[in-house]
C-alpha cells in the first residue's frame, strides 16, 4: 500500500481529507488563540499581534497568494499532459518569479516597517506602533515560504495528492503555539517567532518533500516559459482586484483600531470561532471540487459541470444554515468555554459573543461564496469574481468607518457581515444573467425550508440549554459545556428527524453516511415520499 502523500484520491475522499485537515488546523487555531486570550486576554499587546498581519497578509494577497494554488493547478495539469518536460519548464518559471518578486517585496515592507504600521492600525498611538513594526518585521518573510509553499501544493493538488497540504496548517499552529509558550518572557513577540518558523517547516518543507517522495521535484532557474504570460493575465485580476473575502480580515483590524482597545482582539476571536464551521464546510468543499469542476469544464461536459455545482452548493447550505443558527443561540456558552480563563474576563466573553451572533447572520455566505467562486475559476474566469469582490470592498469603505466610529465594534461586525452578503448576491445575480440558473435550479427553496426546520429546532433546544445543572457563576466551563452540550443535542437529533421527514433528497447524502441509524433514516424517508431505496441507502 503507497504512502498517504503518494496517493491520489477521488473527489469524496480528497473532500473528507482536506475537512479532516481543516477541522484540526481550526482547532489547532482555537487552541492558539486561547493561549493569547489566556495569556494577554483583549489587551493592547493581543491587539499589537492581530494586526501585525495586516501587511503581511495584505503582500499575500496582492500576488495572489490565497489563490496561488487555485490559478496554477489548470497551468499545471495542461502542460504536464501534453509534455511533461515542459511542465517542468512552466513549473520552475513561475517559481523562479514568484521567489523573485515575494522576496524583493518582503525587503522593502521590512525597511519600511514603521510607517507601515501606522497604515496597519491607525487607532493606535505612536509607542504602540513602534512595538507593531518589531512584530511586522518578524512576520513579514513568512510571506516568502507561504507563496513558495502555495507553488509546490499546486503540484500536489494537479496529481489530486490532498494529505500532505492538508496538513500543513496543522503544523504552522503547532510552531505558533510552541513558540508563544517557549518565549512567552517576551510578549507576544513568541508566537511572531512562532509564524516565521511554521511557514518554513509547514508551508514550505513539508510540501516539497513530500512532492520529491510522491512524484518527484525538479527545479531549475527559468526566467521565460510561452505559458508565463497566459498565467500572470489569469491571475493578475487575482493581484489587482481585492475581493472582499480577501480585505475583509484586514478591514476588521484596520477599523477595529478606531473601535478602542481591545476591539481587534474581540472581532478576532469572533471571526475565528465563525469560520471554523466554514472552513470545515466550505472550504473543504470548495477545495476538493475545484479540480473536478476544472475537468468537466475542460472536457466540456456541462450538464455535470452544472450538476457538481449545485450539489457543492446544497450540501454546503445544507450544513452551514442550521450550524450557524445554532450557534447564534450558543453564542456566549462558546466564548466563555473557550476564552474566558486568566486576562480574558466575563465582560470580554459578553462584548465577544455579541459581536460572533452578527457575524454568524451571513456565515452562511461565506460558505456559498467560496464554492461558486471556484466555480468561476474552473470557467478560467479570475476576473469577474475580482470585479465583483473589489466593488464591493471600496463600496464597504465608508460604510466601515462610519459604523467603526459611531457604534463600535459592533458596527465592524455589521459592516462585514453585510459586504458579504452583498458579494454573495453580486456573484449570483451575475452567474445567473451571463451563464444560466442551471447551477441554482431548486437550490433556494430547498435552503429556505433548510432554514425553517432549522428555527423550529432552535425552539426546544433553547429550552433544554436553559437547564442549570451547574450553577454558571460557580461553574463557568462546567456550565458553559453542559449548555452546549445539551442544546446541541436537542438541536440535532430535533433537525435530523424534521429534516429526514420533510426534506429527505436534501439531507439524504449526509443520512447515508451517517451509519445504521442515517441509513434508516434515509430508507424510511424515502419510503414516505415513494422512492425505493437499497440497504446502502440509495435509489434501487
Amino acid at each position: 500500500m503507497a504512502p498517504f502523500w503518494k496517493t491520489r484520491q477521488q473527489m469524496g475522499v480528497a473532500a473528507l481529507i482536506v475537512a479532516a485537515g481543516i477541522l484540526l488546523s481550526r482547532f489547532m487555531g482555537l487552541a492558539r488563540d486561547k493561549l493569547i486570550s489566556l495569556f494577554f486576554g483583549a489587551t493592547l499587546e493581543s491587539d499589537l499581534y492581530f494586526a501585525a498581519f495586516v501587511i503581511p497578509d495584505f503582500i499575500n494577497y496582492m500576488l495572489a497568494g490565497g489563490y496561488f494554488s487555485i490559478t496554477l493547478i489548470p497551468f499545471l495539469t495542461k502542460y504536464f499532459e501534453e509534455d511533461e518536460e515542459d511542465g517542468w519548464r512552466f513549473f520552475s518559471t513561475v517559481f523562479t518569479w514568484i521567489t523573485i518578486t515575494i522576496t524583493a517585496v518582503t525587503l522593502v515592507a521590512f525597511i519600511f516597517a514603521p510607517r507601515l504600521a501606522f497604515l496597519a492600525a491607525p487607532g493606535l498611538g505612536e509607542e504602540a506602533q513602534g512595538r507593531l513594526a518589531v512584530f511586522l518585521r518578524i512576520i513579514v518573510p513568512a510571506q516568502i515560504f507561504f507563496l513558495c509553499g502555495s507553488c509546490v501544493s499546486a503540484l500536489l493538488y494537479m496529481r489530486k495528492q490532498f494529505a500532505v497540504p492538508a496538513l500543513a496548517p496543522i503544523v504552522y499552529n503547532l510552531f505558533i503555539i510552541a513558540g508563544g509558550v517557549l518565549l512567552r518572557d517576551r510578549g507576544m513577540e513568541g508566537f511572531c517567532w512562532g509564524v516565521l518558523a511554521g511557514s518554513v517547516f509547514g508551508n514550505f518543507l513539508l510540501p516539497a518533500l513530500s512532492a520529491r517522495s510522491g512524484g518527484g521535484l525538479r527545479l531549475g532557474f527559468s526566467l521565460y516559459h510561452p505559458g508565463l504570460k497566459k498565467y500572470v493575465l489569469m491571475a493578475l485580476p487575482l493581484m489587482i482586484g481585492k475581493s472582499i473575502t480577501i480585505v475583509d480580515e484586514q478591514f476588521i483590524r484596520i477599523f477595529g483600531s478606531l473601535a478602542g482597545v481591545g476591539a481587534i482582539s474581540w472581532l478576532n476571536y469572533a471571526r475565528r470561532i465563525m469560520l471554523v464551521p466554514v472552513s470545515v464546510v466550505a472550504q473543504a468543499a470548495g477545495v476538493a471540487s475545484y479540480p473536478f469542476l476544472a475537468d468537466l469544464f475542460a472536457k466540456k461536459d456541462l450538464p455535470r459541470f452544472y450538476d457538481t455545482i449545485k450539489s457543492a452548493l446544497q450540501n454546503v447550505l445544507t450544513l452551514l444554515v442550521p450550524l450557524s443558527i445554532w450557534m447564534i443561540l450558543a453564542a456566549e456558552p462558546t466564548i466563555r468555554l473557550i476564552f474566558e480563563q486568566g486576562r480574558f474576563s466575563a465582560q470580554d466573553t459578553a462584548n465577544t459573543a455579541r459581536l460572533l451572533q452578527v457575524l454568524l447572520v451571513c456565515a452562511a455566505c461565506w460558505g456559498y461564496q467560496q464554492v461558486l467562486g471556484r466555480a468561476f475559476y474552473a470557467r478560467l474566469d479570475t476576473l469577474t469574481p475580482a470585479i465583483l469582490g473589489t466593488v464591493v470592498a471600496v463600496l464597504s469603505i465608508p460604510f466601515f468607518y462610519l459604523l467603526a466610529i459611531r457604534v463600535g465594534p459592533m458596527g465592524v461586525a455589521i459592516a462585514s457581515a453585510s459586504s458579504l452578503l452583498a458579494y454573495s448576491i453580486a456573484l449570483t445575480v451575475w452567474w445567473r444573467t451571463k451563464i444560466g440558473g442551471d447551477a441554482f435550479s431548486g437550490l433556494f427553496p430547498a435552503t429556505l425550508k433548510v432554514a425553517g426546520l432549522s428555527f423550529a429546532s432552535l425552539i426546544p433546544a433553547w429550552g433544554v440549554g436553559k437547564v442549570e445543572f451547574f450553577p454558571p457563576k460557580i461553574y463557568p466551563h462546567i456550565a458553559a459545556f453542559s449548555e452546549l452540550a445539551l442544546s446541541g443535542l436537542c438541536f440535532g437529533i430535533t433537525f435530523t428527524l424534521l429534516a429526514a421527514h420533510f426534506i429527505p433528497e436534501t439531507v439524504r447524502p449526509f443520512l447515508k453516511r451517517a451509519g445504521p441509524l442515517g441509513r434508516r433514516l434515509c430508507t424510511e424517508a424515502g419510503s414516505s415520499a415513494g422512492i425505493e431505496i437499497d440497504k446502502r441507502g440509495k435509489r434501487a
